[in-house]
C-alpha cells in the first residue's frame, strides 16, 4: 500500500482506503492530489476507477478533474498489483552546472513561497514528445533546502516569452491554481501584430475549439462548439499601416487564444507561423521569431499581500522595436487598473434596460399630454 499523505489521515477496511484531504490539498484537482500523494497511481488508473464509480469523495462518484476541499474523505480502490513487466519510472537525471545557472538566471522574484521566471523563447514549460529541454526539467535547480521540489501553476507557450509562476510548497501550489482557474490572476501581454487594428481599444470575443484534422495541436475559431473566449487589447504604437504594438489582456484561458485571436481579427502575431502563414512575418531585419511577450503578472501571495511582477523583453523583441521606431517606455504608461469594457452579453442587458426605460418616459409623457388636454 502506498505511502499516506503526510497532510492527510488514512484507514484500509477490506484494502478499501480511505483519506482526508489536508489544507496544503485545498482547492487543487482531485488527478492532481494523486499525482502529490499517491504517485505510483497513473492517470489511466484513475480514470478507470472514476468510470467505475470506485473512487468517491465524501460518498459521492468523483471524476479526475473534481476539485478537493479541505476535509474531505477520499475513498481510493485498492492498490492494482504491480506487473513485472511494467516499465520503471525513469529518475530525473542530475543538472549540469550551466543548466543550474540558466535556471537561476531566469528568476526575476523569489520569496518562500513564490518564483518568477522570465522564460526565454523556444523553451517548453513542459516535456512532451520529443521535448527534452522544458523548465519543469529545470526546477530541481531552484530547490535550495526546500522540502518539496517547486512546482508548475500555469503554462507559456514554447515561442512565447516572458513571466512564469512557481510554487515552492505544495500549499503556495494550491492556492496558484486556484487564482489562475478563478481568473482572479492579472496578466499583461505585448506583442507585435501586422498590420492595424482599425479600433484602437478594443475586445475581442470569439469561441475557441481544437481544429479538425490537427490532432489538438492547433486551434481556431468556433461559433457552434468552441469555448468562450475574451481578450482585451489596446494599440500602444504604430509604424505607418504596416505593424502595430498592442498590450494584451486575456480575460479566458484557451489554447494559443491570444494568437487565435489577433488572426482571427487579420492581424496575426509577427513571426507566428502557426496560425498566421507567410503574412506573419515582417520584410527587412526584423526577426522571425514570435513576437509574444508576458510582460507583467499580478497575483494574489499565499500568505497575503499581491506580488506584481514585470519581465523584460528578450533581446529579439527589443530589437524590433528599436528598428521599427518604437519607444519602449511608452508600453509601461498603460494602465492595468483600468476596468475592463462590458461583455457582449452586460451590453445586451444594458440595451434592453436603456429601452425599458425609454418606453416608459414616453408612456408617462403620452399621459401627461392626455392629462393636459
Amino acid at each position: 500500500m502506498s505511502k499516506a499523505p503526510t497532510t492527510a489521515t488514512t484507514k484500509a477496511t477490506s484494502d478499501v482506503r480511505q483519506f482526508n484531504v489536508g489544507a496544503d490539498d485545498d482547492g487543487i484537482r482531485l488527478d492532481r492530489w494523486f499525482k502529490r500523494h499517491l504517485p505510483d497511481t497513473s492517470f489511466t488508473t484513475v480514470a478507470k476507477w472514476a468510470r467505475t464509480g470506485q473512487l468517491r469523495i465524501d460518498g459521492a462518484r468523483a471524476k479526475p478533474g473534481d476539485h478537493v476541499v479541505a476535509g474531505q474523505s477520499i475513498r481510493v480502490p485498492p492498490a492494482e498489483p504491480v506487473r513485472v513487466d511494467a516499465p520503471v519510472k525513469r529518475e530525473r537525471p542530475p543538472l549540469s552546472d550551466d543548466e543550474m545557472t540558466f535556471a537561476r538566471e531566469m528568476v526575476i522574484h523569489r520569496d518562500a513561497q513564490v518564483i518568477v521566471l522570465n522564460k526565454p523563447p523556444g523553451l517548453a514549460t513542459q516535456g512532451g514528445t520529443k521535448t527534452i529541454e522544458h523548465v519543469d526539467g529545470l526546477l530541481d535547480a531552484l530547490q535550495d533546502d526546500l522540502e518539496g521540489r517547486p512546482k508548475l501553476v500555469h503554462r507559456l507557450d514554447k515561442d512565447t516569452s516572458g513571466a512564469l509562476v512557481i510554487a515552492r510548497t505544495a500549499r503556495a501550489a494550491g492556492f496558484l491554481s486556484k487564482s489562475f482557474s478563478s481568473r482572479t490572476a492579472r496578466k499583461t501581454y505585448w506583442a507585435l501584430v501586422v498590420g492595424v487594428p482599425s479600433i484602437e481599444d478594443g475586445t475581442i470575443e470569439l469561441p475557441i475549439g481544437k481544429q479538425p484534422g490537427s490532432g489538438g495541436e492547433k486551434m481556431h475559431v468556433d461559433e457552434k462548439e468552441g469555448s468562450p473566449a475574451r481578450t482585451r487589447y489596446r494599440v500602444i504604437e504604430m509604424a505607418g499601416t504596416t505593424t502595430a504594438w498592442v498590450e494584451l489582456i486575456p480575460y479566458t484561458g484557451r489554447t494559443h487564444q491570444l494568437r487565435v485571436h489577433l488572426a482571427a481579427i487579420g492581424h496575426p502575431i509577427v513571426g507566428d507561423g502557426k496560425y498566421g502563414g507567410q503574412a506573419a512575418f515582417l520584410t527587412g531585419n526584423i526577426s522571425r521569431k514570435m513576437h509574444l511577450h508576458s510582460r507583467r503578472i499580478r497575483i494574489d501571495h499565499p500568505d497575503g499581500g499581491q506580488i506584481d511582477v514585470q519581465a523584460e523583453l528578450p533581446t529579439h523583441f527589443a530589437e524590433s522595436l528599436k528598428q521599427l521606431g518604437f519607444d519602449e517606455m511608452l508600453g509601461n504608461t498603460m494602465p492595468l487598473e483600468e476596468p475592463p469594457p462590458p461583455s457582449r452579453a452586460v451590453k445586451k442587458q444594458q440595451a434592453r434596460q436603456h429601452n425599458k426605460t425609454m418606453r416608459k418616459d414616453r408612456k408617462g409623457e403620452r399621459r401627461r399630454r392626455g392629462a393636459a388636454t
